[in-house]
């Protein structure tokens, strides 16, 4: 019976049995074309779901509260069972109360919607302004629709003063929970395990979290916390390795202490901590890089080294952020956009140790570039540069690693080799021990050789058991909106 094939049917056919070709025959072009084919003849659809289903390593640049999605904040600030027993308000509307201007850093704009409280706080507010808030598992469909949006960037006039300064002042008491971020870490493994990645080295903290009854935590209680829940069978079962580095905010009057307490804490924890981050605005000169080297060559004298991430080269103008960076004793840049402006250490780093964590959707919304054509990060890949992936604060871009990949594939057309590479570069400069580091790079390397089998031998057919789980920035930005209805749901 001859029937005609629908066209999207039509395509997969034509671009499988071109791929089978590709595998059957003999020729070194074949092996090395066979890439090249499949992204010639393949739709956004078809190049996501390989991504979605391509091997990748590690994601090294990751804020812990920064990705998390919102209806996973929506579900264990309302569900106690999960929380800790802790209960969760949020302003839903302005009184105008005189007086206030309490939260964990004294800053949180009084005009803000959603700002989140736990109980023992709520109790502390004046009448005025207990009227401003209200339960988040009371809110009804159109308040939670706007809560959770709150939580991320999905709005064309936001950008980097919305994210810098609301998006984080507005978690306030729901991010000083540990049990709320122990049950995202987990969360975070299982949906990065769906996609492939099999390391994280997540940015947090263990200080100012706060119990039901408003009085603090010890740090080490914490870390213990964090360790338990990563211990419990359906963690271990992702099959994901997570390591955490403590995060300093750079700019703040009390950093240089705050730098030696992490330093010393890190220390202790190393099985649980393997780095420090620096982080926070860049473009706060309070927090320029060479302020803490005095403290680091201090500590280096008695402890052993730790190893340094730090964010650099996340500003709008040229300067040498990055080059002071690795004075520092840094071997991975977070970020790393101006590097481009600095000839002498783009020389430096090129074929070197160091890594530039590249964060290509982050920077889009942030205003640091205004579109990919500007990026600098296929002159890095490109020039010697190791360079790696990462998701930045992904629950608050609504986004995942195949995204970035997405992004990087589409719009700077990676050849295979530059493609795995990244997955490569990311195990290679993990701050995980030398062993874990080689189980991981030796895994990874078996998962790609299988994939890349199974694919050449059976094309997009091989994929069809594949399942994306998209979010809405690939939705949003390039109408690839299928995979993404019930993604959040589904994670």
């Amino acid at each position: 019976m001859n029937r005609r094939l629908k066209p999207g049917i039509l395509r997969s056919t034509i671009l499988c049995a071109g791929l089978l070709l590709g595998a059957a025959s003999p020729g070194a072009g074949a092996v090395e074309n066979w890439f090249e084919e499949f992204k010639a003849g393949a739709d956004d659809r078809d190049l996501y779901r390989f991504l979605y289903a391509l091997p990748k390593g590690g994601d090294l640049h990751n804020h812990m509260t920064g990705s998390n999605f919102s209806e996973w904040w929506y579900q264990l600030a309302t569900d106690r069972q999960l929380n800790g027993g802790y209960q969760y308000y949020t302003r839903v509307r302005i009184g105008n109360c005189a007086g206030y201007g309490r939260d964990m850093f004294g800053q949180t704009p009084y005009l803000m919607y959603f700002h989140n409280l736990q109980a023992s706080s709520y109790r502390a507010l004046s009448d005025c302004e207990k009227g401003e808030y209200k339960k988040i598992g009371a809110l009804d469909a159109e308040e939670k629709a706007a809560w959770l949006d709150s939580l991320r960037l999905d709005k064309k006039h936001e950008g980097r003063e919305e994210f810098f300064q609301t998006h984080w002042q507005r978690l306030a008491d729901l991010g000083q929970n540990p049990y709320i971020n122990a049950e995202m870490l987990v969360r975070n493994m299982q949906a990065f395990a769906r996609e492939g990645v099999r390391y994280i080295e997540t940015m947090g903290g263990t200080r100012f979290y706060k119990k039901p009854d408003g009085s603090a935590f010890e740090a080490d209680a914490v870390a213990d916390i964090f360790r338990d829940r990563l211990a419990e069978p359906d963690a271990r079962e992702t099959g994901v390795t997570l390591r955490m580095q403590y995060f300093l905010l750079r700019f703040i009057d009390s950093a240089e202490r705050d730098l030696e307490w992490i330093y010393r804490f890190v220390d202790r924890h190393r099985d649980l901590y393997v780095g420090i981050n620096m982080v926070g605005r860049e473009d706060n000169d309070k927090g320029y890089p060479l302020r803490f080297l005095p403290t680091l060559r201090k500590l280096r004298r008695d402890i052993p080294g730790i190893p340094l991430a730090i964010h650099a080269g996340e500003v709008d103008e040229p300067n040498h952020h990055v080059r002071d960076t690795l004075l520092l004793g840094a071997s991975r840049i977070g970020h790393g956009v101006n590097l481009i402006s600095d000839p002498d250490t783009m020389l430096l780093m090129r074929n070197g140790d160091y890594l530039v964590e590249i964060n290509l959707i982050s920077n889009l919304l942030l205003d640091y570039v205004d579109d990919y054509g500007e990026h600098p990060f296929p002159e890095y890949l490109r020039t010697g540069i190791p360079v790696a992936l990462s998701t930045d604060d992904r629950g608050m871009w609504d986004s995942n690693m195949t995204d970035e990949y997405f992004v990087a594939v589409k719009e700077f057309n990676l050849s295979w080799e530059e493609l795995i590479s990244l997955g490569r570069n990311s195990l290679q400069h993990s701050f995980v021990d030398s062993e874990t580091k080689a189980a991981l790079l030796g895994d990874y390397e078996a998962r790609l050789r299988r994939f890349e089998q199974r694919f050449r031998r059976r094309g997009m057919a091989g994929l069809s058991d594949v399942v994306p789980h998209s979010h809405g920035f690939t939705c949003e930005h390039y109408g690839l909106c299928e995979f993404s209805a019930t993604a959040v749901a589904s994670n």
